[in-house]
């Protein structure tokens, strides 16, 4: 029986650790055909390298998200090694967490350019080559921070708020072209995220708190081949996850 995954060529950015790096090994088990794309070449190359000593297929590639035509490059290689793209997941993001008062503008810039513009730059490079397939998933991630927002997130929720609305307007708009689109909103995920927070104070609070219920990465990339592996009729628009112990 298919697991509808076995043979798809599925590209990645952020690739090189946390979500993207648990989706990309949980679904070369499952038999994908994977494009990794990050900023760390020596990471995703190490990463394909070990997925390619057991069999996999894959192809590493160094992305900067903020930057339109490596993202471009990413995806036309994908197409140009292996023929086509069945899925893109848009995983690359910051979560450089402060109070607006503080005025961290570099970092807004910073998750407005990773978080929004990385997005959409993914679905411009995609979207070409999938509508002419007429066939393709777009999987965005947002995150729980999408839907609630606390003290400190007010920009990181807003960025992950834009991606949300950004897949609705993509949902709506590649209807006739067979193509699926996803978001997932992860919650407390063991990840590098909380690495990018430069403020210490708020820095530790989240680890903090954080560290007594997250959950482990591999739980991303269950989610991620849960929602590719639906029959081609079914799309999965949206799925939110957390802890079992998270209250926010």
């Amino acid at each position: 029986m298919s697991n509808n995954i076995e043979g798809k060529v599925i590209v990645i950015t952020g690739a090189s650790s946390g979500l993207g790096e648990a989706a990309a090994r949980h679904l070369a088990d499952e038999g994908a055909i994977l494009v990794l794309g990050a900023r760390r070449a020596d990471r995703i190359q190490r990463l394909a390298e070990e997925i390619s000593a057991h069999g996999g297929k894959v192809l590493a590639i160094a992305t900067d998200v903020t930057n339109p035509e490596q993202v471009k490059t990413l995806v036309a290689e994908a197409v140009r090694t292996f023929g086509r793209i069945d899925v893109l997941i848009n995983n690359a993001g910051l979560m450089p967490l402060s109070p607006l008062e503080r005025y961290k503008l570099d970092e807004w810039n910073q998750m407005i350019d990773v978080n929004i513009k990385g997005v959409l730059y993914g679905i411009a490079a995609a979207l070409p080559y999938m509508k002419e397939q007429r066939s393709g998933q777009i999987i965005n991630l947002s995150s729980v921070a999408g839907h609630k927002v606390w003290d400190g997130s007010a920009v990181y929720s807003a960025t992950k708020a834009a991606v949300r609305v950004i897949s609705e307007g993509l949902r709506q708009e590649v209807k006739p072209y067979n193509i699926r689109t996803t978001i997932i909103s992860p919650g407390a995920v063991a990840t590098e995220l909380l690495t990018t927070i430069s403020e210490p104070d708020i820095a530790e609070a989240v680890q903090k708190d954080v560290k007594n219920y997250a959950i482990s990465a591999d739980s991303f990339g269950r989610i991620i081949a849960f929602a590719i592996s639906q029959p081609d009729d079914v799309d999965v628009n949206e799925i939110l996850f957390r802890p079992v112990k998270q209250v926010l």
